[in-house]
């Protein structure tokens, strides 16, 4: 195969070993370098070693949940869209359903296997896969890249392809090496902050509910000058804070929040549909009509005891306190807590318990019908490393397979057709 047609893909996550797929499917001739002893250990380990790739919501929904910037992946998503993905994955032996009717899982419920699939499939196209080989440095001239520098020596190249991924779970490869090979060529990087991934908080009564799990609450955070974030759905209390769906969606942009110095403020609704109304009217029932009982026992009706305990306990109720006992002030405060349990946010659990990194090389640098750096010809991005940052629920894997075929596409076809 002629030099004009080879590409060297850094990183072999999902997104590195699509677009390693992808590439070699037009042509290229592919070297693949991941840093790890082996490739794809974090898919392995996504969806609790389920891989939930993908979800069933429309596409213009599905790029508003990555933000502001969501409509960058529409080339992507047309070049691999989820029916695209499915049967991607299902020509390797890897068909997928959709229980729930929402999330996306391979048949066989394992993302080990989903990753093995990927391995197997370069193999067979001839991808030269190089495990433990780092690259460390990208050669660049008159404005087009030529090659990679690594860390068994330099491959030359007409084409490379970053998929080097973020900084989330490092322990699985996750490293700042694709930012600073991006910088090298001259590219700018939105600071990278931890993304669904629990949040530590200031206070420390979730200490006393760690294990315990709400399944559908409504969350609002108020990052000083930032306007208010919301999120809805589960919510799981840890020792140092809050975890769960509802939380984890919307944790990257308070991790970023707290990244700048502002205080995060965040409210737990733990039953959305009763306002502070509702709970005043029946508070009021209460005393009327069960005025013996204790305050904690009848909200254990409507919530796990140890939380109703932390309610009356934030309200300054004693714990074994009469409905009948309580005066108006009492039972407001504690109706107010039940809609809006306050948090302070200082922090998160770190990249080492993040399942993703919000942050990345700054889109208006890349073009997004080809992925292709607006700097660099020849350098191309896909996965992580962009700054985009999706919800749980297979939005991220999407994200990951799609660009990686966009650009192991692009890559090799217009490299292909530079050499004519």
């Amino acid at each position: 195969m002629s030099a004009a047609n080879s590409i060297v893909v850094c990183g072999g996550g999902p997104s590195g070993l699509t677009a390693a797929i992808f590439a070699a499917r037009a042509g290229a001739k592919v070297v693949l370098l991941e840093r790890m002893a082996r490739p794809g250990l974090r898919l392995s380990a996504t969806g609790g070693g389920h891989c939930n790739f993908s979800n069933m919501m429309p596409a213009d929904r599905f790029m508003e949940a990555f933000g502001k910037h969501g409509r960058f992946m529409d080339p992507a998503l047309e070049a691999m869209n989820r029916e695209g993905l499915r049967e991607f994955l299902a020509a390797m032996g890897q068909p997928s359903e959709c229980a729930d009717g929402f999330h996306l899982y391979p048949v066989s419920g394992s993302a080990g296997a989903v990753r093995d699939a990927l391995v197997a499939e370069c193999s067979g196209l001839t991808v030269d896969i190089r495990t433990g080989c780092e690259a460390v440095g990208l050669e660049i001239g008159g404005g087009k890249v030529a090659g990679v520098a690594s860390s068994a020596g330099t491959i030359k190249a007409d084409a490379v392809i970053l998929a080097s991924g973020g900084l989330s779970r490092p322990e699985l490869g996750g490293s700042s090496s694709g930012y600073d090979l991006a910088r090298t060529a001259g590219h700018s990087i939105v600071q990278p902050a931890p993304a669904l991934v629990p949040l530590v908080a200031r206070e420390t009564w979730p200490g006393k509910l760690a294990g315990v799990s709400l399944s559908n609450c409504g969350i609002e955070a108020s990052p000083r000058d930032r306007g208010r974030i919301r999120g809805e759905g589960a919510v799981l209390f840890t020792h140092r804070g809050v975890s769960g769906p509802a939380v984890l969606d919307i944790s990257g942009a308070i991790t970023r929040a707290v990244a700048d110095g502002s205080e995060v403020s965040l409210a737990i609704n733990p039953l959305p549909d009763m306002h502070i109304e509702k709970w005043l009217d029946r508070f009021d029932g209460w005393r009327k009509d069960r005025g013996a009982k204790s305050v904690a026992r009848l909200l254990a009706e409507y919530l796990p005891g140890s939380l109703a305990g932390v309610v009356l306990e934030l309200a300054g109720i004693a714990p074994d306190a009469r409905m009948s006992g309580l005066n108006r002030i009492s039972v407001r405060k504690a109706a107010g807590l039940l809609c809006a349990l306050p948090l302070t946010i200082t922090g998160s659990e770190g990249f080492e318990n993040a399942m993703v990194t919000s942050g990345g090389v700054n889109l208006r640098e890349i073009n997004p019908k080809t992925l292709e750096s607006r700097l660099v010809s020849g350098l191309y991005f896909s996965g992580e490393i962009t700054d985009l940052a999706g919800p749980c629920g297979g939005f991220n894997l999407q994200w990951a397979f799609s660009s990686g075929c966009l650009a192991g596409i692009r890559s090799s076809l217009e490299r292909r057709s530079a050499s004519l």
